[in-house]
C-alpha cells in the first residue's frame, strides 16, 4: 500500500516511512525517523529526531514522541540518545515519551502496550510488553516496567523504580520503591503491598496450581510476623524446588534491598 501523508504534515527528507504508513494533518516528523508498516499518526502528532517506531502502532492526536528530555541545562548543542518503540502499541492523546539522555542509548517501549491519555514516560525508561498505563500516570526517568504491568489512573512513579511482571498499582498511588511481580500496590510515601494480583496472574496464563504457590509465598513474605521481611524472603529463597514464579518474586525483593531506598536500578545512577 502507498504511504498516505496529509498535505499539511511536515516530514524531514531523511525520515523513512514504510509503504502503508498514514500521517495525519499537521504532523511533524523530524530527521532520521523510521516508521514501520501499518503505523498511523493521527492529527498533530510530533515525532522527534532519531526515533524508531515499529509496525502497526496507533498514535492519537497531540502526542509528542521523542522530543528532548526535561533536563536543566540541556541546550540544542548537547548530544542525547534515541527512542525505540516496538509493534502494536496504542498511544493515546497527549502522551509524551522522551529519548535517552545518554548518546548511543535509547528509551525503549516494547510490543502490545497501551498508554492512555496524558501518560508521561521519562528518559531512559524501559517498557517490556503487554503493559497498560492509565490516564495521566507519570513515569519518571530510568524506570523499568516488566511484562504485564498495569498502572491505574494518575499513578506517580519516582526515578529508577522497577515494576515486576504482572503487578498492579492502584489509582493515585505514589511509587518510590520497587514493586515485586504478581502483587497489588497502593497508597503513597510509602506505598504498601496489599495482596496478590489474581487478575494479573490469570492474564499471565498461570495455572491454578502456580497461582496457589504464588499466594502461599505472598503470605509467608507479607503476612508472617516472624522476623524482618528480608529475613523471611531470604529463608524462602533457600528452599529447594522453589516455584519459578515465586523465585522471580523473592529475587526482585532481594535485589531491591541492595539499595537503601529499595530501588535496585538506583545502583547504576552514577556511571
Amino acid at each position: 500500500m502507498k504511504t498516505k501523508v496529509h498535505s499539511s504534515a511536515v516530514i524531514d527528507k531523511t525520515a523513512k516511512l514504510a509503504g502503508d504508513v498514514v500521517v495525519g494533518p499537521n504532523c511533524v516528523v523530524d530527521s532520521q525517523v523510521v516508521i514501520g508498516a501499518g503505523t498511523i499518526l493521527d492529527a498533530n502528532v510530533v515525532i522527534g529526531a532519531n526515533v524508531k517506531i515499529g509496525r502497526c502502532n496507533q498514535l492519537y492526536s497531540n502526542c509528542v514522541i521523542g522530543r528532548p528530555p526535561q533536563l536543566l541545562g540541556l541546550d540544542s548543542d548537547k548530544q542525547i540518545g534515541g527512542l525505540q518503540i516496538g509493534d502494536n502499541n496504542i498511544i493515546r492523546e497527549q502522551v509524551t515519551i522522551h529519548p535517552s539522555m545518554h548518546p548511543g542509548e535509547s528509551t525503549k517501549v516494547g510490543n502490545d502496550n497501551m498508554l492512555m491519555v496524558g501518560v508521561h514516560l521519562g528518559h531512559d525508561c524501559m517498557l517490556e510488553d503487554k503493559i497498560v498505563i492509565s490516564n495521566y500516570s507519570q513515569i519518571s526517568g530510568h524506570c523499568k516496567l516488566e511484562t504485564g504491568v498495569w498502572l491505574s489512573g494518575m499513578v506517580a512513579v519516582h526515578q529508577f523504580v522497577t515494576f515486576g511482571k504482572w503487578c498492579y498499582a492502584a489509582g493515585f498511588a505514589g511509587i518510590n520503591h520497587d514493586v515485586p511481580p504478581f502483587v497489588i500496590v497502593s497508597g503513597h510515601y510509602p506505598p504498601e503491598i496489599r495482596s496478590v494480583n489474581k487478575r494479573g496472574m490469570e492474564r499471565a496464563g498461570l495455572t491454578e496450581a502456580q497461582q496457589e504457590k504464588v499466594t502461599e509465598a505472598f503470605k509467608k513474605i507479607y503476612r508472617d510476623d516472624n522476623g524482618a521481611l528480608l529475613e523471611r524472603v531470604t529463608a524462602l529463597a533457600a528452599e529447594d524446588g522453589l516455584d519459578e514464579n515465586v523465585r522471580t518474586m523473592v529475587d526482585a525483593i532481594i535485589r531491591s534491598s541492595e539499595h537503601r531506598f529499595g530501588r535496585y536500578l538506583e545502583i547504576f545512577r552514577e556511571r
